[in-house]
């Protein structure tokens, strides 16, 4: 595969030094003219090739997308950890040039794009964790194998070798390794005074991890497209899995199954996924994944009136995401549960701030202890502190916000943009908050629309809550009205208060199917695509029918969706 001529706006040290041999594609960050191995080159034995399917269904399952997902920051710094194998992640991204948000999450390839800016990013970047593991023996002893050889060509040769395999998460191809043992030999030029060798590990990582094989997350396939997709390779598979799981590059155990050739089928991605899912990191993604989705951040800087809510502190906002993680990652792995319980379940990680808003009896300190709310007042995420609070206002609940974030993040459920004459809502003279809200924005009103029939519902279901999510069984003394209809599949469901709303929608279609559609798009990276609904349906089916979210992304990982890609040509 060859590149178009362009230009390398890098360090000219190393630059001039690699000529030709390290450009990458078109779409990469760009270089001279040269040329990468073909697809496949190097890669282990054994790429998974979709199968079971007829020819020409495998291509109408798939969608397309980037064939270069650039790596988010976030990935950036853990992977930038592990390759060096430092204690820590560098930090160094927290001055990059920020990426824009491109949907709920943020590794959608659709905003991650290399400006001139971050470019720059990467290559300060880049010199300065060189320097920093060139100038401490103890850090350049971890990247540098114990059992190189003696001998300096063959003990460059072997590092570039080691090294270039765990930067690009794939062997290097013969043209980059030719390229890379020339910069190595060149480093005692570049960094006079320096021991050849190290001075040769220093000009090495600069330009590693400055190349687009580093930045970007290339899939260019195992061959020739087969069944009308292109099966990825073993180790873009690996990758692929790493970064879903792990937000980071593949262990060296990952690799060394990818070179044996252990990730060449459906059965064997999903068995190698199962393990992945029981290391740490995994919950760590799985917490990300349902912090963007809920937006745990609004639950920052909040804002209640004093006079009404005395109790209200500013750590409760940390409390109330602290909460929230630990009630996650509880369902999901302690319980192996799903959307349903995420939605109906009882249990609650609390401390003294959040156990005397819930009303609960006992003592409590800053340590978070588990308890089982009411049953009558609590049920899943959407009657939590977190939720109710940060959608709220100083002083009432916010029956409109609530209402459209359980339409869009709960049901992705279309709702237009607000028209730009909106205004927010007058006091009036209304005893009770929902009367304010219907009289301005319910039946008869210029809102009717959307807002009696979608957002007002939904958002009444809590009236039970006030601003600071405490449970009330009145409003200004007169007793809460938090009944109503909402219309799933075509049919109007009633429900008395949010406990019983909560329940609809664990049982609706439409939310399996939302929350389907987000883990899609979060593990491919990209927004969801017509040729998603098969796959949305099938996961948002087994999740109604109690696959736990596991078992969703164990179906994700091995489908062919994500195992192959369609031809650049195609797309």
């Amino acid at each position: 595969m060859t590149s178009p001529s362009c230009s390398m706006t890098g360090s000219p040290r190393w630059r001039r030094a690699l000529g030709a041999g390290l450009c990458a594609t078109a779409l990469l960050l760009g270089g001279c003219t040269g040329s990468v191995g073909e697809p496949g080159e190097g890669d282990g034995p054994g790429p998974v090739v979709p199968g079971g399917l007829p020819d020409g269904a495998a291509e109408t399952q798939v969608a397309g997308r980037s064939m270069f997902p650039r790596l988010s920051h976030a990935q950036w710094e853990n992977t930038v950890r592990d390759l060096l194998r430092l204690d820590d992640r560098p930090g160094l991204s927290a001055s990059f040039t920020s990426d824009p948000l491109g949907g709920v999450f943020d590794n959608n390839e659709a905003a991650l794009r290399v400006t001139p800016g971050l470019w720059s990013d990467y290559q300060r970047a880049a010199e300065e964790l060189a320097a920093m593991v060139a100038g401490d023996q103890g850090k350049l002893a971890r990247i540098v194998p114990a059992d190189l050889p003696a001998e300096p060509e063959a003990r460059a040769q072997a590092f570039v070798e080691r090294f270039g395999e765990r930067a690009f998460r794939r062997p290097l191809t013969a043209d980059e390794r030719g390229a890379y043992l020339a910069l190595f030999d060149r480093g005692k030029e570049l960094f006079e005074g320096e021991d050849p060798f190290v001075a040769g590990v220093r000009a090495a990582l600069e330009a590693f991890l400055q190349s687009p094989h580093f930045v970007y997350r290339v899939e260019l396939g195992a061959g020739p497209a087969k069944g009308g997709l292109i099966p990825l390779s073993g180790y873009e598979i690996a990758a692929k899995l790493a970064y879903l799981f792990w937000n980071t590059m593949p262990s060296d155990e990952l690799l060394a199954a990818a070179k044996a050739g252990e990730l060449s089928t459906h059965e064997a991605v999903r068995a190698y996924a199962e393990r992945m899912l029981e290391d740490p990191r995994a919950r760590e993604v799985v917490g990300a994944f349902h912090r963007q989705l809920y937006d745990y951040e609004q639950y920052d800087d909040l804002n209640k009136d004093q006079a009404l809510f005395p109790e209200f502190v500013p750590e409760m906002g940390d409390a109330m995401q602290r909460e929230a993680e630990l009630f996650v990652d509880h369902v999901v792995f302690d319980k192996e549960g799903g959307l349903t319980d995420l939605l109906t379940a009882r249990t609650a990680f609390v401390n003294g701030h959040l156990a005397a808003a819930y009303g609960i009896d006992g003592e409590f300190s800053n340590e978070f202890k588990q308890v089982e709310l009411n049953g009558a007042e609590r049920s899943g995420l959407l009657t939590r502190l977190g939720f109710l609070a940060s959608r709220a206002t100083a002083r009432q609940p916010d029956s409109i916000h609530r209402g459209v974030f359980v339409n869009l993040r709960i049901l992705c459920a279309s709702l237009p943009a607000p028209p730009d004459n909106a205004t927010a809502l007058p006091p009036g003279e209304h005893a009770t908050n929902r009367e304010r809200v219907a009289a301005h924005t319910g039946k008869g009103t210029c809102g009717e629309a959307c807002h009696a029939t979608m957002i007002n519902p939904a958002g009444f279901a809590f009236e039970h809550y006030d601003a600071i999510g405490k449970y009330r069984a009145t409003d200004n003394g007169v007793p809460v009205d938090a009944a109503d209809v909402y219309y799933l599949g075509g049919q109007p469901r009633s429900y008395a208060d949010a406990i019983a709303f909560s329940q609809v929608l664990a049982e609706s279609s439409e939310a399996h199917a939302c929350y389907a559609k987000h883990w899609v798009e979060f593990a491919h990276g990209r927004g969801a695509a017509a040729k998603d609904r098969g796959l949305i349906q099938e996961l948002g089916d087994a999740s109604r029918g109690g696959a736990s979210t596991q078992e969703l992304l164990l179906q994700i990982v091995s489908s062919t969706s994500f195992l192959a890609r369609v031809p650049a040509e195609a797309q």
